[in-house]
């Protein structure tokens, strides 16, 4: 009796290797990304070189600073490309149902506190309000027109000041017009508000908040993953 073939998994790209697709794929919608990879991998470089030449400390100064050029300069390449990376990630999914949820998910700073799922949504246009915690307060997030949800807005308001008067609530609308915050820069700005609760409060008010939401509104869909996103195709 012959024995089965035992099938083997297909093995998870490398590091590199993954970094180049991630190259790839970011810089036909990015037409910037390599002219500034390329300047963030050769400056340090060069001034390692230079720094050497005009010290003059012999072999080991020549050897030292320029692998010093070259370690900074992948570091900077690589943090270039990751920030240039998840801008054009969510420039993708900016728009479309369940995208703030999106960055709540993968790209909530440390400090903050939040879950993909919106605390309130119309049912008629599928727009949202979502609600994240951290040392700037509690911030409700609309996703949409910020004049159709303001009715939302300002029930699930409410709801949190009858449990947490003394906190500070914050509203922000993600979006692309005059006053509204562009997708990518969410996180960001939440980590620039001023801080007015301690790291412990955040934790202890986000306990609290989330017996309001027993049940998450249906009808929307989670967030999207942004390293999944595909740009629409050409017509």
């Amino acid at each position: 009796m012959a024995k089965d073939k035992k099938t083997s998994a297909p093995k998870e790209p490398g590091r590199i290797k993954q970094m180049w697709q991630v190259f790839q794929t970011t810089r036909k919608h990015d037409k910037q990304l390599t002219a500034l990879v390329l300047l963030s991998l050769i400056l340090p470089i060069l001034a390692g070189v230079l720094v050497a030449v005009l010290l003059k400390g012999g072999i080991a100064s020549m050897i030292l600073w320029p692998i010093t050029g070259i370690l900074v300069g992948v570091l900077l390449a690589m943090i270039v490309l990751g920030r240039r990376a998840e801008r054009t990630a969510y420039r993708q999914i900016a728009g479309q149902t369940g995208a703030v949820g999106a960055v709540i998910q993968n790209a909530l700073r440390r400090g903050w506190q939040g879950t993909e799922m919106p605390v309130a949504v119309n049912p008629r246009t599928q727009e949202a309000i979502y609600r994240v915690v951290g040392r700037g307060g509690i911030v409700l997030i609309t996703e949409g027109s910020e004049s159709r949800m303001q009715r939302l807005r300002g029930d699930e308001e409410r709801k949190v000041k009858r449990i947490l008067p003394n906190v500070k609530v914050t509203h922000l609308t993600v979006g692309v017009e005059e006053g509204q915050v562009p997708l990518e820069r969410l996180s960001r700005t939440l980590v620039k508000m001023p801080k007015t609760l301690k790291r412990a409060q955040v934790t202890q008010i986000q306990n609290r908040l989330m017996s309001l939401q027993q049940n998450g509104p249906m009808g929307i869909p989670k967030g999207i993953d942004p390293m999944r996103a595909r740009a629409q195709r050409p017509r």
